[in-house]
C-alpha cells in the first residue's frame, strides 16, 4: 500500500495538477477509499473457493475481508437467501 501511495504522490498528483490546470497540488482530488469486491457464483458448490478468494483479498488489502451473503433467493442462479456468495474488502488512506 505504501508503494501505491508514494506513486500517487510523486507521479499522479503532479500530472493531474498539470492536466486540470491547478497551480496548487492540494486542489487535486484525493483517493480516500478503495473497495475491492469479488463475486463468486461457483462458491455455492464449493466453500473452499470462497475461503481462497477471501485469503487473496486479505493479501491485497491488508485487512480482514467481509463475506457477503445473498440478499434473496434466485432459482435461476441456484442460490438461497443467506448463502455466502462473495467477499469484499476496503483499503483506506
Amino acid at each position: 500500500m505504501a508503494q501505491l501511495k508514494e506513486y500517487y504522490q510523486k507521479e499522479v498528483v503532479p500530472a493531474l495538477a498539470q492536466q486540470l490546470g491547478f497551480s496548487n497540488t492540494m486542489r487535486v482530488p484525493r483517493i480516500t477509499k478503495v473497495v475491492l469486491n469479488m463475486g463468486l457464483g461457483e462458491a455455492v458448490a464449493d466453500k473452499k473457493i470462497l475461503e481462497n478468494a477471501a485469503n487473496d483479498l486479505e493479501l491485497i488489502s491488508g485487512q480482514k475481508v467481509i463475506v457477503t451473503k445473498a440478499r434473496k433467493s434466485i432459482a435461476g442462479f441456484k442460490i438461497r437467501e443467506g448463502w455466502p456468495i462473495g467477499c469484499k474488502g476496503y483499503s483506506s488512506r
